[in-house]
């Protein structure tokens, strides 16, 4: 089982690439990929399925040096708990046809404040990426890899995720550009296949804005 969960265990060679696929990279790729789309559709079944692409990603992402994106993974095990709650358990001001949040648009002075706090956090967790290694040798043998690209992505995928938490159709803009640069730093880390997934994540994040805003609209044809 250990075996399983290092990326030195290949599954398959890409045909025509020769690129060889881990199991690690392969199982939580796809995981991952239907969650995102399940998200895309405000299905609440996204939350569940994405816990097990949390749990691969994790083990990927610290074997090949992405330290920030590895503590990602686990504040996304919790909030995607707690949004599993919140998505099935809305209060009923909140609550739409199917029992479950609403879509609504977050105030811009919240985003503007959001924006402010997320450029300081990248500096901040930046810096620190950059130190583990020599702070904790034991733990983190190799320097982390794009130390301030990788925080940067980490902080809004962050922000991100507490707005998908609560429905907020701007959620869908934060991931595609965290998408946009995660699909190249992932090709540049030779995690192709995923490189190739957020890639992909960049148009279903497109699609996620459109659907949202349009179930958002619904809302206001009703009343």
């Amino acid at each position: 089982m250990s075996d399983f969960f290092s990326v030195e265990t290949i599954f398959f060679t890409v045909p025509g690439f020769g690129y060889p696929m881990s199991y690690l990279e392969f199982f939580g790729v796809v995981t991952g990929a239907v969650a995102v789309w399940l998200s895309a559709r405000a299905n609440v079944w996204s939350w569940p399925l994405s816990l097990v692409g949390i749990v691969l990603s994790f083990f990927l992402f610290f074997q090949v040096q992405l330290y920030p994106d590895t503590f990602l993974q686990v504040f996304f095990f919790v909030t995607s708990l707690i949004g599993w709650w919140e998505w099935t358990h809305p209060a009923p001001r909140e609550a739409g046809q199917k029992q479950e949040l609403r879509i609504t648009y977050t105030p811009r002075r919240v985003l503007l404040l959001a924006s402010g706090g997320a450029a300081v956090a990248t500096a901040a967790l930046g810096a620190l990426a950059q130190r583990l290694h020599t702070w904790l040798p034991l733990v983190f043998s190799k320097p982390s890899a794009f130390p301030y690209l990788d925080s940067f992505t980490t902080v809004l995928s962050i922000a991100a995720t507490f707005l998908l938490m609560r429905k907020k159709v701007e959620s869908w803009y934060v991931w595609l550009l965290a998408d946009v640069v995660l699909t190249y730093v992932y090709f540049l880390k030779g995690i192709k296949f995923v490189g190739v997934e957020y890639g992909l994540f960049c148009a279903v994040a497109a699609y996620g804005a459109y659907h949202w805003t349009r179930e958002f609209r619904s809302y206001q044809a009703v009343s």
